[in-house]
């Protein structure tokens, strides 16, 4: 696990594949655009399935404040498309099975009290009560978020990570943070 990284670091680059199979370059992607990464749990826990339809709800604010958006789950492609039905995401999902790029950025995984907080059962009640279901478990169950947005002389000009499984902030303040 590399150290977590701060404003003003150089954010790492990785190589990644997308739902399709491709296999793509971060850097060559956002080449000279700004880039908001959500690293989420797994395509099956319904509260990252939850914050997803958050991300596409607002995807076009998030990028009217000239953000390229990914969304980094622990997934393969397969499971993402079986856990989307037939939705097709506007943001790229980068699916990372193995764990490398959770690693590359720091991103760790939790423990028992992190996964249980009052607010991420409330979170998951939410969820279930938006419609949300669990599917397929996969990865480090017990995995943390984190969100980056990287300038497009790739460096990472905020980094937040989740102090619990639910723990991803508002698509508003990413906003304001890629404004500033």
């Amino acid at each position: 696990m590399n150290k977590k990284l701060t404003a003003g670091m150089k954010a790492p680059n990785f190589s990644f594949t997308t739902l399709s199979g491709q296999s793509l370059d971060f850097y060559k992607t956002s080449r000279g655009k700004k880039a908001v990464l959500f690293f989420l749990r797994y395509a099956g826990c319904p509260i990252c399935q939850m914050k997803m339809g958050e991300i596409m709800r607002d995807y076009d604010r998030l990028r009217a404040a000239g953000l390229e958006v990914y969304v980094v789950l622990q997934s393969s492609p397969a499971s993402v498309k079986e856990a989307l039905a037939g939705v097709a995401p506007p943001f790229t999902i980068v699916c990372d099975p193995r764990e490398k790029i959770f690693s590359l950025y720091g991103v760790p995984p939790g423990n028992l009290f992190q996964y249980l907080a009052p607010s991420v059962i409330m979170k998951a009640i939410k969820a279930s009560r938006r419609g949300f279901r669990h599917g397929k478990k996969e990865g480090q169950e017990l995995q943390l978020p984190a969100v980056f947005i990287v300038s497009p002389g790739e460096a990472v000009t905020f980094a937040y990570y989740g102090r619990n499984i639910g723990d991803v902030p508002d698509n508003d303040v990413i906003l304001n943070a890629a404004r500033a």
